[in-house]
């Protein structure tokens, strides 16, 4: 149906990559198409749908790729994502030479942006911030353990973040143990009811809490005992959950370092501005990087006309070849043959612009006969 296409599944977009000629049919068959794949109807799709063509095509790749149109700007798991759709069409062979190209311009633009810019320096979610802190405090977090106290969305983001980052082990802790179970098998982690939290505090270096409790789960007492346990060996603590999850006087303990999801938003707010003066630069570097593909993308469909431009011409020699071979095997002389030769090949050659040419001089095309001047390297007046 079409000649190259990649489709990109996300958590957050659906999208079709294609590279064809633009087509009303085609575009009603993949909406179609896309409805009954998510089982709705094609009208109850439509206003959620948004179609770009051509250069703009090729803009809106480059800014998803980039992390421009994420919902967090500048995430950097988007370029992961598509390079996985990518080498899902590379598989199955239905991608080629113009979409393999953008996608490798894409990936490049990216990577470009996020080393030429600051786009990606500073975390601007509550998941990603509380892992940045971490990191701070325990330059490798390979050899530490994390309790993490709930199992909501928040929580398992801190979790992804952490794996990322290659953190050692994971012990979740929720009121459901059947959550926390489901929650700690997708990090090959531990779960444990919340009553548990106390016995097992000392074994952690990082805790990261965001409950719906209306208590706190964690005391200064517990914390306390933990930091006897370990011998006062530092605890990194955030708190993300309103009301709180740890009591507030445990700040005031030695090595804990306490942070509150306040203290956390002040942060991401200043790293928000950041990013966006960052994302500015970017969209300039990605202006760029449209024209030099769309340059290359109108190259290629030259090269296609200059491809059959040359093959006409090795035809039109083989051809002529072929006769004058066959005046020699006949006795014609090399002198006569050569004329022939040099006769026919001058004729046919110029037969076709000499023809094109006395059309627009009777027509008034001053713009093709300057076209064909430019072309055939003639001299005014000549």
């Amino acid at each position: 149906m079409t000649s190259e296409r990649v489709l990109l599944s996300t958590c957050n977009r659906t999208e079709l990559y294609i590279a064809h000629q633009a087509d009303d049919q085609l575009k009603a068959k993949l909406i179609q198409w896309l409805a009954e794949s998510r089982q709705i109807l094609p009208e109850e799709l439509k206003s959620y749908l948004y179609i770009y063509y051509d250069d703009e095509a090729v803009k809106h790749i480059l800014r998803v790729v980039s992390g421009l149109d994420s919902m967090v700007l500048g995430e950097p798991q988007i370029l992961g994502q598509v390079k996985s759709s990518h080498s899902v069409a590379l598989k199955n062979k239905t991608t080629g030479a113009v979409l393999n190209r953008l996608m490798q311009y894409s990936f490049t633009t990216a990577k470009k942006i996020r080393t030429q810019t600051a786009i990606g320096a500073n975390p601007v979610s509550v998941a990603y911030a509380a892992v940045s802190l971490a990191k701070q405090i325990f330059a490798n977090l390979n050899q530490q353990t994390a309790l993490l106290v709930g199992a909501g969305e928040t929580i398992e983001l801190v979790g992804r973040h952490l794996q990322s980052n290659g953190i050692g082990r994971i012990i979740v802790a929720n009121r459901s143990v059947e959550n926390a179970q489901y929650l700690a098998d997708e990090f090959s982690g531990e779960a444990i009811p919340l009553k548990e939290i106390a016995n097992r505090l000392h074994e952690a270096d990082i805790v990261i809490s965001s409950t719906a409790a209306p208590i706190p789960v964690i005391g200064k007492g517990s914390v306390e005992r933990a930091l006897k346990k370990r011998k006062h060996q530092p605890m990194f603590m955030v708190d993300i959950a309103v009301p709180r999850d740890i009591e507030p006087e445990v700040s005031t303990l030695d090595d804990v370092y306490l942070y509150t999801v306040d203290d956390l938003q002040t942060v991401i707010e200043e790293n928000k501005q950041s990013r966006q003066t960052a994302a500015n630069q970017a969209e300039q570097m990605v202006t760029q990087e449209v024209s030099a593909y769309m340059d290359w993308l109108r190259a290629q469909g030259q090269l296609d006309l200059i491809r059959e431009y040359r093959a006409n011409s090795a035809e039109l020699k083989d051809e002529t070849l072929k006769k004058a071979l066959k005046l020699l095997r006949n006795g014609k002389s090399p002198e006569d043959t050569l004329e022939f030769l040099a006769h026919t090949l001058t004729n046919k050659l110029s037969h076709t612009p000499t023809a094109a040419m006395n059309k627009a001089a009777h027509s008034g095309d001053t713009k093709l006969l300057e076209a064909a001047r430019s072309l055939l390297n003639l001299k005014k007046n000549q």
